[in-house]
């Protein structure tokens, strides 16, 4: 920032400067216009959610912006979810933009302890894109449906003109059933909890980025994209009382802790060295100029588990195929709420904000 102009001080005084005149060469918090930061996962995207979508809509469940809305119908409790993918490449080490439109909204309402059942699908075709290649996509997606254990019950093809897509978009919707005695949202995280992420970080986005790009870093790096229900069942069969589950995509683990702080009026401290960062990724990172911490995971999980049963749900965790590194990464405080507080390897501590657009653009 700039200061454009001081204020007059008394003589022997320091000058004062006078803040109403000061500019930022790149305001952040102030666009008339959409930009990429937008869909990015962080403060943007919050205050786009905020101020916009959310009056403009109403309502109390939406009020609740958790990534999926629990709500009764029928004397049943249904978690229901959807969300949009638009990555680039849509062919990546490790999956495809099938395999995220599935897997992603699979997890968005395992992060409500909901099993899902039946997704609807919409696809958004480019004109001119090669029909192969759809038929590709429709194929890893229905793989990965048959994987996760769901159905695409409904669907729907809609094709814009030749630069007005980017080959293909597509939306998914799901539904599934939470089961009794459940109750995941960051309102019941409490001073104690312990922290727990389901593995290395950071995979998804180095990935989309080295292919995208073209960059090589001495060895492959795979995305780590994945559906988590069975992970969840796991979690949840020693016991129902886990406080808060989140998938850490956009926006990578930072986001998801800075969004759950918020909303639970806790602080949250990490131990940096445990947080896992895998060495391609963390060399692949290092290179680019990134913070593993704000990068994209498809795969991974992080859950607000209560002291007690922390050991026990750890345990279980590293008995699945995908929670094998699970690891404890820190715990909620009642120092600083809302603010996520990282301890450095040597000692110090720095703020783990939340990221204001994204580091890597389209990666889901």
């Amino acid at each position: 920032m700039n200061a454009t102009a001081t204020a007059t001080a008394a003589p022997g005084e320091p000058p004062v400067l006078d803040l109403t005149a000061w500019t930022c060469p790149a305001p952040l918090r102030d666009q008339p216009r959409v930009v990429m930061g937008h869909g990015g996962g962080g403060a943007l995207s919050a205050e786009l959610v905020q101020h916009v979508f959310a009056p403009g809509y109403g309502g109390d469940v939406l009020a609740q912006l958790t990534d999926s809305a629990v709500v009764s119908l029928g004397g049943a409790r249904l978690a229901f979810s959807t969300d949009s993918y638009v990555v680039r490449p849509l062919f990546f080490p490790g999956g495809s933009i099938g395999d995220l439109a599935v897997n992603g909204t699979v997890n968005d309402l395992a992060m409500s302890g909901a099993r899902a059942a039946y997704l609807s699908c919409g696809f958004i075709l480019e004109e001119g894109v090669e029909v192969s290649a759809v038929a590709r996509v429709a194929n890893a997606l229905g793989a990965a449906a048959r994987a996760a254990g769901v159905e695409v019950a409904t669907g729907d093809t809609k094709v814009v003109d030749a630069g007005h897509g980017d080959g293909i978009f597509i939306n998914t919707a799901g539904i599934g059933l939470v089961p009794a005695g459940v109750d995941l949202r960051p309102q019941r995280v409490v001073p104690g909890d312990v922290v727990i992420v389901s593995g290395a970080i950071g995979e998804h986005g180095v990935a989309i980025m080295s292919v995208r790009e073209g960059l090589e870093f001495g060895v492959e790096i795979e995305s780590d994209c994945a559906a988590l229900g069975g992970l969840v069942e796991t979690m949840l069969a020693v016991t129902p009382d886990l406080h808060v589950l989140r998938d850490p995509t956009r926006g990578g683990l930072a986001a998801a802790l800075n969004e759950i702080a918020a909303a639970s009026g806790t602080g949250v401290l990490l131990q940096e060295r445990n947080v896992p960062v895998p060495p391609a990724v963390a060399n692949a990172c290092a290179i680019l100029g990134l913070d593993p911490m704000y990068v994209a995971n498809e795969g991974k999980l992080v859950a607000f588990v209560p002291r007690e049963h922390a050991e026990a749900v750890l345990a279980a965790m590293r008995a699945h195929p995908l929670g094998a590194e699970a690891t404890v990464i820190g715990e909620a405080v009642e120092a600083h709420p809302g603010m996520v507080v990282a301890r450095t390897g040597l000692g110090g501590t720095r703020v783990v904000d939340l990221p204001i657009g994204e580091q890597l653009p389209r990666i889901c």
